[in-house]
C-alpha cells in the first residue's frame, strides 16, 4: 500500500482521518496515526488555546505524524496558523477558502499543505497555489458540502484527468471496498470522516454516535444552501429549515433559524432535536462504534482481501 500518499506524509497506510468539527480531537487524532493512518485535529471548532492544548497532548500521545485540519474561514485563523508553526506541527489541512492565502506562507516553514475541494476547477486553482495534494471531495460527504453537488465517482477521475500533484478521495468511504473503489478510479489515498465519528476516541458525543450507528439510508440531507451546504441527519432542527423554505423563508430567516453554536449543541452535547447533526450518506453502512484502531486494521483488511478477488 505504499505509493505517493504514504511517502508524502510518512505513514503506513493512505488512510487520512477527516479533521472534522467537534469530533476531532487529540484523542482520535493520534489514535489513528499510531495505528498506521494520518490523523487530523480539526481546528474548525477550538479557540486557539483548544487547538493548542490539542496540539500538545496529541505530541505526547504520538510519535507517528500527525496534522491539523483549518477552515480558512476561521475568523482568527492568523492565531492558529501562528501555533501551528510554534509547536512545529508538520501537516496542515486547509478547506473552505482560498488556498492561495496560506499555503506559500506554510511551505516557507516546511510545512506540508493539502486542501480540501469539491470540483475540479477549485483542484486546479489549489494545485497552482503550490499545494502538496488534493483532497476532491464528493456530494455524499457530511458536514459542509460543495455546491455542485458532484458524486466522489464521477469526482475522482474528472480530478484525477487533471491533476499531477496526488489526489486523496473522500464523501461517502467507510470501508475497504470502497476504498479499493476510490484508488481504482484515480485516489492515491482515502480521507474518512464518518466512520471515525463512530468510534470510542472521537470527541463528539455518545448520543449523536448513537444515532449515527442508527441511521438508513435516506436520512441524511443537504440543506442551506444559501448560507453553506451541509448534510445532516434528519432531526426537529432539520424539519424546521424545511418547513422554513417551504414558508419561503429569506436568507436573513434562515440565518435567524440556524443561529450560533448550532453544531456544538447537537454534536458534541447530544441535544438530537435542536442541534446540527453532521455527517454523510455513508452512516447507513455503519453499524457500530469501535475503537479507530481496529476500524481502520479492518479497513485495511477488506481492501487487501477485495484486491486480491479482482486480480485472480
Amino acid at each position: 500500500m505504499q505509493n505517493r500518499i504514504t511517502d508524502l506524509f510518512k505513514i503506513q497506510y493512505p488512510i487520512i482521518q477527516g479533521g472534522m468539527i467537534w469530533t476531532s480531537g487529540w484523542r482520535l487524532a493520534s489514535a489513528v496515526s499510531n495505528a498506521g493512518g494520518l490523523g487530523l485535529i480539526g481546528a474548525g471548532s477550538m479557540y486557539p488555546e483548544v487547538l493548542l492544548e490539542h496540539i500538545q497532548k496529541c505530541k505526547e500521545a504520538t510519535s507517528k505524524p500527525f496534522g491539523v485540519n483549518i477552515p480558512m474561514l476561521y475568523p482568527d485563523i492568523d492565531k492558529l496558523m501562528t501555533i501551528i508553526v510554534e509547536e512545529g506541527v508538520k501537516i496542515v489541512f486547509t478547506s473552505a477558502g482560498n488556498p492561495k492565502t496560506w499555503t506559500s506562507f506554510l511551505k516557507e516553514k516546511g510545512i506540508t499543505v493539502v486542501h480540501v475541494v469539491s470540483s475540479v476547477k477549485f483542484a486546479l486553482k489549489a494545485q497552482d497555489a503550490g499545494v502538496d495534494a488534493i483532497v476532491a471531495e464528493g456530494f455524499e460527504a457530511g458536514g459542509h458540502n460543495g455546491r455542485d453537488e458532484t458524486t466522489t465517482l464521477v469526482l475522482i477521475p474528472a480530478v484525477k484527468e487533471k491533476l499531477q500533484i496526488p489526489l486523496i478521495a473522500a464523501g461517502g468511504i467507510a470501508t475497504g471496498r470502497q476504498m479499493l473503489a476510490a484508488m481504482i478510479l484515480g485516489a492515491d489515498g482515502v480521507q474518512i470522516g464518518s466512520r471515525f465519528v463512530a468510534s470510542i476516541e472521537a470527541s463528539s458525543h455518545q448520543l449523536f454516535k448513537d444515532e449515527v450507528v442508527k441511521a438508513s439510508e435516506g436520512d441524511t440531507h443537504l440543506t442551506l444552501k444559501e448560507l453553506a451546504p451541509v448534510r445532516l441527519l434528519k432531526n426537529k432542527f432539520y424539519q424546521d429549515v424545511q418547513d422554513a423554505y417551504a414558508k419561503g423563508a429569506s436568507v436573513e430567516e434562515l440565518k435567524q433559524i440556524l443561529g450560533r453554536a448550532r453544531a456544538k449543541k447537537g454534536m458534541f452535547e447530544g441535544d438530537l432535536h435542536e442541534g446540527e447533526l453532521e455527517i454523510g450518506q455513508v452512516s447507513a453502512l455503519i453499524n457500530d462504534i469501535k475503537p479507530a484502531a481496529q476500524i481502520l486494521d479492518e479497513m485495511v483488511a477488506e481492501f487487501q482481501l477485495a484486491k486480491k478477488q479482482i486480480t485472480n
